[in-house]
């Protein structure tokens, strides 16, 4: 008799809503834990070639906390393409411009490099404040230790 490994299709996968709150937490701790969930790793049914992950929504992600001096330390970079066009802005700064920006980059930094990681980080959908559009999903609370 032949056994065969099950390999679990995204069909499989129901994907669940939570809701995470940033509020102090600190960001390494939260983005490697949303990225797990966002992955699938979580999830019995796992499978590295598919998107078992669930949808996370993110809010008061103006409230996040970095360590040490990364305020003033962590520089995110983008180019424009064209000669001369680096362009950088500090931790600090991106918190007062864009604080979503913040988690999202973090977030990414840790999933594949691949179609698959940027339709997983479409699942991803960070806010500011303490108010979201999802409440028609039925989110459930998740907490993130600290």
């Amino acid at each position: 008799m032949k056994k065969y490994t099950y390999s679990a299709k995204e069909s499989d996968n129901p994907g669940k809503w939570f809701v995470v709150d940033a509020k102090e937490a600190v960001l390494g701790r939260l983005a490697s834990s949303i990225a797990a969930r966002l992955r699938g790793k979580c999830n019995p049914l796992f499978t590295p070639h598919a998107d078992m992950g669930d949808w996370i929504v993110v809010i008061n992600a103006d409230k996040i906390v970095l360590t040490g001096r990364k305020w003033a330390q962590k520089t995110y970079y983008r180019h424009s393409g064209y000669t001369g066009g680096l362009k950088a802005i500090t931790a600090e700064k991106l918190l007062l411009k864009k604080p979503e920006d913040i988690i999202r980059f973090a977030v990414k930094g840790m999933l594949p490099k691949n179609s698959l990681g940027g339709k997983m980080l479409s699942k991803l959908k960070v806010y500011a404040g303490d108010k979201h559009p999802h409440e028609a999903q039925q989110p459930v609370q998740l907490s993130i230790p600290k």
